[in-house]
């Protein structure tokens, strides 16, 4: 609605947006403003729906199957994306476990265990080395959730996992969306 130069290398900005347009907008909003950015807001009144607002352009990383993630597991599934678990975490099947670096959803299986054999390598058995997991606020965690996400909140922690929590079943049903759509 507005711009405004402040003179001291400031900008004023003055929109009208949805509220639910800015659930999760504050961590953007702080990275591209590299924490300068000082944001406020007002609630202006009731309007008519805005549209659709659009969500994130990766998809997720979703465990495969139930059990506790191990080093080995995880340090395939670095390279498919961020992860928000650590080593020795709880995971069900459906639940979200990472953000995947290219769109769509990646079923992976964090709860795999290295074959044991009885020939080593030299090097091949030294400590797995992995990145810290992402930790979101539950803001970020809001703002993360995709359409057919749903967020656990419990008293020790909360969680992102699919609607549909068996693999199977998310699989059909996103087969039969991409026939109808072909049909209509």
């Amino acid at each position: 609605m507005d711009m405004q130069d402040t003179g001291q290398g400031t900008r004023r900005l003055v929109y009208r947006i949805p509220t639910r347009g800015l659930l999760g907008f504050r961590y953007q909003f702080l990275t591209s403003t590299r924490g300068a950015g000082v944001m406020h807001s007002v609630f202006h009144g009731y309007d008519e729906l805005a549209g659709p607002i659009h969500s994130r352009h990766s998809g997720s990383l979703i465990a495969w199957e139930a059990g506790i993630t191990t080093s080995y597991a995880l340090k395939s599934a670095e390279e498919r994306g961020v992860l928000f678990f650590s080593p020795g975490f709880e995971v069900y099947e459906g639940m979200v476990v990472g953000e995947n670096a290219r769109p769509g959803d990646l079923p992976i299986n964090v709860c795999r265990k290295k074959h044991l054999t009885n020939i080593r390598a030299a090097r091949g058995d030294m400590e797995i080395r992995l990145t810290p997991p992402r930790q979101m606020s539950l803001d970020e965690a809001i703002e993360y959730l995709s359409e057919d996400e749903l967020l656990e909140v419990t008293p020790v922690s909360y969680r992102i996992r699919k609607r549909i929590l068996d693999t199977e079943e998310r699989g059909k049903l996103s087969k039969k969306m991409k026939e109808q759509f072909a049909e209509g």
